[in-house]
């Protein structure tokens, strides 16, 4: 009993610590930096990106020695990984990082940091109070400060719970932390409105379209226009996560400088063009500029091309910062283009509930898309408008776009779905169960020699035949009884040497089980890339128990 205490303790203070960390953060990226930008001098709009961009370059390049942009994504990685992937001393300089890109106009959202931020409260105070979680999932406390992270940035606990069960997979859910994560994320919201309010991310005014009353109306017709948006918001994910995915696949191949300067120019570009198109309104910056989008999209007076146009805008912006190098999260992102991308669908439409509904509804399906969660998104548009008309057409719109998307997802390191221990073992490089302490023969080898000195000795029923540190072939004890037992002494084991293909180093379990199998053998060899022999794979190896507990624990 004490130890379930002192366990909901630990929950509760996983959610605490991380809301005090994100409103600290957010006050200085948000409220300070971003709110000033909005409201400065055109030129100094078109600069700030790239001066937040190399600003966090410099944050990770020296104060976080070399880490790599990704927040919310070392969350995914770390779920699925066994080694510690996410460390307090790696917050010092991706949260500033986090701020400089945020708060100086890239198209990014605060809750990749948020996430990461949770995520490794969570996790540290698993590892330092280890021994009370002893019995339970080694994740528990990562995915409940994921939670938390989601909860505080988006004053939206239900929403911060679905999302860290649903993201590591774009098909399953996460198991064994539902409670942490509930506790965590409840902890995290109210200690978060302390300091923030409890208002909606997305405040909706039901008079921007000219409808009066308090309860927004919907009939089939509006049932049948959720399905079309949730189409063309997974066509339009797609689009963003091959777009996303290009991006980051540029950054890999250019030098830092490069991206930096190049990422900066086309932001900047950005922002001027946006100035000119939109009348002076910054929709480039920031996630969601403010309220400046919402407010944008929700009015009556634009055109189909310059929503559209908005759309291109947005998904550019958000891929440009990303390959550039910058420290954020594409939620928001996500959300701002499903917010545009209905709007859109709701011109074509044309009259007044699908001006307001549609947008949420585009929310809903193209977040829902991206991410691969799907009741994640409904939540989160339930909750971050205060509005439950929107649920029912959000689940069509949702369920459509996630037929349309396929495998698509923004995240790289999402899975399709859980798997058992095996499986997960399978996946694991033939290293993890390579033995190199491995008794070989010489191809002069006597058959007396294998039979009596090798397999009895070592109850082995086949031996590897080795010379000068060349892998040269197998033997079996099967094969030697083709042999007369008078001629073992004088007969070598290159006699009955087979030609067994060997496993190579960069192979999986799986594939190196297959090429057992194939051959009949119960130990497979395994050589280098010149085909010299460093150890052996054995089913025993493979199929321990203990040793796939140890490798797949909290996964």
């Amino acid at each position: 009993m004490k130890d379930r205490t002192l366990r909901f303790v630990a929950y509760a203070l996983v959610g605490v610590l991380s809301a005090v960390v994100i409103a600290g953060l957010e006050y200085v990226t948000i409220d300070l930096l971003l709110e000033d930008l909005l409201h400065a001098p055109l030129w100094r709009q078109a600069v700030s990106p790239g001066v937040g961009l190399l600003i966090a370059a410099i944050l990770l390049r020296y104060l976080g020695r070399g880490l790599s942009p990704a927040t919310s994504e070392e969350y995914i990685a770390a779920y699925h990984e066994r080694k510690d992937r996410v460390r307090i001393r790696d917050l010092i300089a991706r949260l500033p990082a986090g701020a400089a890109t945020v708060g100086g106009g890239g198209s990014l959202g605060l809750e990749g940091p948020s996430i990461y931020a949770g995520a490794t409260i969570g996790a540290s105070i698993q590892h330092w109070t280890k021994n009370l979680f002893r019995d339970k999932d080694s994740k528990a406390l990562l995915v409940a400060g994921a939670a938390a992270g989601v909860a505080a940035v988006f004053k939206a606990p239900a929403t911060g719970v679905l999302f860290a069960l649903e993201s590591p997979y774009q098909g399953d859910v996460a198991r064994r932390a539902l409670l942490p994560a509930l506790i965590a994320s409840a902890s995290s919201y109210v200690t978060f409105v302390a300091f923030f309010g409890t208002s909606e991310i997305f405040e909706v005014d039901l008079n921007l379209v000219g409808t009066a009353s308090e309860v927004l109306q919907f009939d089939r017709a509006e049932l049948w226009g959720a399905a079309i948006v949730g189409l063309v918001a997974g066509i339009g994910a797609v689009v963003f996560s091959r777009t996303l995915k290009m991006a980051k696949s540029i950054s890999t191949s250019v030098a830092p400088y490069q991206r930096i300067i190049g990422g900066g120019i086309i932001l900047g570009g950005i922002v001027l063009l946006t100035d000119w198109l939109y009348d002076g309104i910054p929709l480039s910056l920031g996630p969601k500029s403010g309220d400046n989008v919402l407010e944008w999209v929700l009015s009556t007076d634009h055109s189909l091309g310059l929503l559209l146009l908005l759309l291109g805008i947005r998904m550019v912006a958000t891929s440009v910062t990303v390959g550039a190098g910058g420290v954020g999260g594409v939620f928001i992102p996500l959300a701002v283009m499903g917010l545009i991308a209905g709007r859109a669908v709701g011109e074509v439409v044309g009259d007044d509930t699908a001006l307001l509904l549609f947008p949420f509804i585009g929310l809903a399906a193209f977040l829902g898309a991206g991410y691969r969660t799907p009741l994640t998104s409904v939540m989160f548009v339930a909750e971050s408008t205060g509005r439950t008309e929107f649920v029912v057409p959000a689940l069509i719109a949702v369920a459509v776009s996630q037929v349309v998307v396929g495998g698509a997802s923004v995240s790289s390191y999402q899975r399709d779905t859980r798997s058992g221990h095996l499986e997960r073992r399978f996946r694991l490089p033939v290293t993890s169960a390579l033995q190199t302490d491995v008794d070989t023969l010489t191809r002069e080898a006597t058959l007396n020699d294998f039979v009596w000195n090798h397999s009895l000795r070592r109850k082995e029923l086949s031996a590897v035949i080795v010379e000068d540190g060349r892998y040269l072939g197998v033997c079996k004890v099967h094969d030697a009884s083709n042999i007369e037992r008078d001629q073992w002494n004088v007969t070598t084991v290159e006699a009955i040497m087979l030609q067994i293909n060997p496993a190579r180093l960069s192979m999986t379990l799986r594939e190196a089980t297959l090429f057992m199998e194939e051959q009949d053998i119960e130990q497979i060899p395994v050589t280098d890339g010149t085909g010299r022999f460093v150890g052996v794979v054995t089913e025993e190896a493979i199929l321990k128990l203990d040793e796939i507990l140890e490798e797949t624990s909290g996964t």
